[in-house]
């Protein structure tokens, strides 16, 4: 198992040092949300540009914080770029599923593992965070952030 942590670490660094997606989009037209975790500084500004079919055409992060938090940013843009706000919602569901922490069972049965339908890139680096509990909230930080985005284009449309 060591090679695959080695190369989920590689990935992770990889998308911290040269993120996707950094940057601003002009807003309006494109949706703006600030996420903070005072805990310990990150930070995560998303801009999200929704088409009339409810599709990211586009999608820009900024911010500063700890290589999980920006890493998982970066990989949580580009899993997102072209997708329905359907399938940004489902993605985002699979993600923080496997960012929680289950128990096993009274009988020692193993995690429910989790799968994601679609091609989400390299999320699945992600995975071994849980193994640190005080670092989910690193790696969810910019999902939620994406959710609150996009709920202001649900709000401001109905």
């Amino acid at each position: 198992m060591s090679g695959l942590e080695d190369l989920y670490r590689e990935i992770i660094l990889d998308h911290y040092r040269s993120p996707r997606n950094r940057g601003e989009l002009e807003t309006p037209p494109a949706k703006r949300a600030e996420g903070f975790n005072p805990l310990c500084g990150d930070e995560i500004v998303v801009y999200v540009d929704i088409d009339d079919n409810d599709v990211v055409q586009d999608i820009k992060i900024g911010g500063q914080g700890c290589s999980i938090s920006q890493s998982s940013a970066s990989m949580m843009s580009a899993a997102v770029k072209g997708k329905t706000l359907d399938e940004v919602r489902d993605i985002t569901t699979s993600f923080k599923h496997m960012m929680s922490i289950h128990e096993t069972g009274l009988e020692g049965e193993a995690e429910e593992e989790v799968s994601f339908d679609d091609d989400v890139g390299d999320l699945e680096a992600l995975r071994g965070v849980v193994k640190f509990p005080v670092r989910i909230k690193c790696a969810t930080l910019s999902w939620h952030t994406l959710l609150e985005a996009i709920e202001q284009d649900a709000d401001a449309s109905a």
